[in-house]
């Protein structure tokens, strides 16, 4: 009974959200709620709903400050040179600017933490994107896509509990999946190229000030258009409107319109003939356009190598662990306030104008407290996963590397990292063992589930990721979760071709 209702709610969920039923926040609260009281296990609601903000809360509280943190970095112009780098070495080419994406994603997610590379990934590609007239959701399945495949290294997470889980050492699980990984890595890069193709044949090559229009862009009016729009970007016109010619599918910012309508045109055609602006002078000022604008009032520069400097070493003092995450951001978000803004009005404006992304993301990670502590309370995902063990056929004992895999994709999905590596995976290690499967070659195997791990709804940084790009998380799950999958299964495949798994 109990695995039924734990799969009817979470595909209830999945339904729900991505056929815009009901609000991300709403379904997280309101659908284990009913699902509880389905269960016979109403009066304990509070109970489960308490135990999973607490485990949650550190979560919470290292999104709201490195979210006030990474806000004021791009308000005194951190990231504008490389803004202004990746425009100028993307050259306006679709393809060039999804594949500076995924390479971007990639670099950054050397922390280990999944918030910051999708906080620094977006506010360096969410202006371009926009400018260009580019697929937000092609931006946030390319980013989530390559966290997941780095996630996997030893300091991420995954690689560390399934090393405690089994009683591994980490670097004998991790090492030997190196070239694996790697080709996950490649194929994503290759997705990415592929998907710049796609833009690139939706929106054309268009043609950076200063540089002559490539010859294969049909429509030249369409790019004068766009030119002037980059101009008036890097020159201050934070409150130039976006032609319809030039929003493409990327959608109001405020609605976080879909850039994946329909099977039948997966990416819109610009219209030409519309000229009436996509977007109003204000929506514009909060579309991150000021990211570029050079004479915007919270710039610092005076202050940029201490800022770069501070930067760097909260990420390096993440890495080494010399504190608790939490802790790191919120005297980060401190330090950088106070000398960045002396002044108690411009402390308050600041914080004031990041206050909206701080309470949306808190909010659905506390949200998400309330779907996994259901699901972990009522017993759910126990029994969850010990169907699915228990589903594995007799013959397929010798093969339980490839069955772990495979079972990656899902559990990592629908569960949360803890819940598998602590809960499945010991029971898969010793149906394994019995056939003669070494625990490192199921150790390894539980990790190609990460780059569909990455767009789980139970993960906090993909609340991150979307709330930044401004992406309904329907429209992100539906563009991304075939596209992760398939990472994930390529992963999988090398392991076993190179003898790993």
């Amino acid at each position: 009974m109990l695995t039924f209702l734990g799969f009817a709610m979470i595909a209830t969920f999945l339904v729900l959200i991505m056929m815009k039923k009901m609000s991300p926040i709403a379904a997280l609260v309101l659908i284990p709620a009913l699902f509880c009281v389905f269960a016979g296990k109403g009066a304990h609601l509070g109970d489960y709903v308490i135990e999973g903000v607490g485990k949650l809360a550190p979560t919470a509280a290292m999104l709201m400050f490195a979210i006030v943190y990474f806000g004021l970095m791009i308000d005194v112009g951190l990231f504008d040179p490389i803004v202004r780098g990746i425009l100028r070495f993307c050259k306006a080419d679709p393809v060039r600017v999804v594949v500076g994406t995924a390479v971007l994603a990639a670099i950054v997610s050397l922390d280990g933490d999944g918030s910051t590379t999708f906080m620094i990934t977006v506010s360096a590609m969410y202006p371009l994107y926009k400018r260009l007239g580019l697929s937000l959701v092609v931006m946030t399945g390319v980013a989530a896509t390559a966290n997941g495949v780095m996630n996997t290294l030893p300091w991420g997470g995954p690689t560390a509990r399934a090393a405690t889980a089994l009683k591994l050492d980490a670097a004998d699980i991790f090492v030997p999946m190196i070239p694996a990984l790697a080709v996950g890595l490649l194929f994503v890069f290759a997705l990415a190229y592929v998907l710049g193709l796609r833009e690139r044949r939706r929106v054309g090559v268009l043609a950076l000030p200063g540089q002559k229009a490539p010859e294969d862009v049909e429509d030249v009016e369409d790019v004068k258009d766009v030119e002037e729009d980059l101009v008036g970007a890097t020159a201050g016109s934070a409150d130039q409107s976006v032609s319809a010619g030039s929003a493409g599918s990327a959608g109001s910012v405020g609605s976080g319109a879909p850039a994946e309508p329909s099977p039948a045109a997966p990416f819109p055609s610009p219209s030409p003939s519309t000229s009436a602006p996509a977007d109003g002078p204000d929506d514009a000022a909060e579309d991150g356009f000021q990211g570029l604008d050079p004479h915007r009032p919270t710039l610092r520069p005076r202050l940029y190598w201490f800022n770069a400097g501070l930067t760097v070493a909260l990420l390096a003092a993440m890495i080494m662990e010399l504190l608790p995450i939490p802790v790191l951001f919120l005297l980060g978000a401190a330090l950088a306030l106070t000398v960045n803004f002396p002044h108690m009005p411009d402390q308050k404006a600041r914080i004031a104008a990041h206050a909206d992304n701080v309470l949306n993301v808190a909010g659905m990670v506390f949200a998400a407290a309330v779907f996994t502590g259901v699901l972990t309370g009522t017993g759910m995902v126990k029994h969850m996963a010990d169907w699915l063990v228990g589903a594995i056929p007799e013959g397929m004992g010798p093969h339980m590397a490839l069955v772990t895999g495979l079972l990656s994709l899902p559990l990592t999905y629908f569960m949360s990292n803890d819940g598998f590596y602590f809960g499945v995976l010991p029971v898969l290690a010793e149906a394994g063992a019995a056939h003669g499967v070494s625990p490192l070659e199921i150790a390894r195997a539980s990790l190609v589930g990460q780059a569909l791990h990455m767009s789980s709804p139970l993960v906090p940084a993909v609340y991150v990721l979307v709330g930044m790009a401004k992406v309904e998380f329907g429209d992100h799950t539906r563009f991304t979760v075939k596209w992760a999958a398939l990472t994930s299964l390529v992963v999988l495949a090398a392991g076993m071709l190179f003898g790993i798994i």
